[in-house]
């Protein structure tokens, strides 16, 4: 951790919201004329799209999914970890998506990477999104690197139906090839996604009030007002809870260290929530 050059991460897997949540922080990043250095999961893959098709083909994706602490590079991860917090920089890639048109008109090919490079030595903060924010084992160590770790964590019937949904209606796959890939990562998601939500200091859980029995055949994912969200915090005794049982109507208290709201007050939890951490970080970054 470092109060110079502090390090936010959202940790979860995919399907699992990290991406909306990014886009809270980038709103409160705007609105607080704050710098951050964003960087994605996705671009410490260690294999282009066409190489995990060909180790797909080979029979390899259920040990080289991406999943997997050993397709991705989780050393390079940790590194810029431990550079950005002690020099504010590090190196960092991005991986280049269909819909990258500025890397795309570069011509950087889409499921490719670009190269290497530092990040810019002038942002407040670093910010990271992605599948192993939160990753602890004996040879690495990157949650105990960052200074806010948040965990997306919906229930796992959610979470397939929105993965199944993304997947189909937006990026081309079928419903079949989906199942397969979310069956291929189950024994890499037990092993390697679940444990990082221990270490969080905050989780959001989505869960839905509507029948999910059968993801599989679920065609439309629950709204917001159909879902209720359980937020649990490492830090208990730190927490407002009557400040935020008042600022949001229909949240209630499950237990000591967790609030439960409405699916569609997420947005508003969140800022209340997060600003004010983001700011004290700020406010001890000015005075480091």
């Amino acid at each position: 951790m470092s109060s110079r050059f502090p390090i936010i991460a959202v940790t979860g897997s995919s399907g699992a919201g990290t991406t909306t949540v990014g886009n809270i922080f980038e709103k409160i990043f705007s609105e607080e004329n704050i710098s951050a250095a964003q960087v994605h999961g996705d671009s410490f893959h260690k294999y282009t799209r066409e190489q995990m098709a060909r180790l797909a083909a080979k029979g390899q994706h259920g040990e080289k999914n991406h999943f997997s602490l050993a397709a991705n590079h989780i050393d390079k991860l940790e590194a810029l970890f431990q550079d950005y917090g002690s020099t504010g920089t590090g190196q960092y890639r991005c991986y280049v998506h269909d819909d990258d048109r500025d890397l795309v008109r570069q011509n950087y090919k889409p499921g490719t990477f670009t190269p290497w490079t530092a990040l810019p030595g002038s942002s407040d903060l670093l910010f990271y999104e992605g599948l192993h924010g939160g990753v602890q084992t004996e040879q690495y160590n990157i949650a105990s690197h960052a200074d806010l770790l948040i965990g997306m964590v919906p229930i796992i019937n959610l979470e397939w139906i929105q993965k199944i949904h993304r997947d189909t209606k937006f990026r081309g796959y079928s419903e079949e090839a989906v199942v397969n890939t979310i069956l291929k990562r189950m024994d890499d998601y037990v092993h390697h996604i679940v444990p990082q939500f221990t270490h969080t200091d905050i989780n959001f859980q989505r869960v839905p009030t509507v029948d999910t029995s059968n993801p599989f055949i679920v065609r439309d994912v629950p709204t917001d007002e159909q879902s209720m969200v359980v937020i649990h915090f490492k830090q208990h005794r730190l927490v407002d809870f009557p400040y935020f049982l008042q600022m949001i109507s229909g949240s209630f208290i499950s237990r000591h260290d967790t609030l439960v709201i409405p699916g569609h007050k997420m947005s508003l939890a969140m800022d209340l929530i997060i600003r004010p951490k983001v700011l004290e970080m700020m406010e001890h970054k000015a005075f480091s």
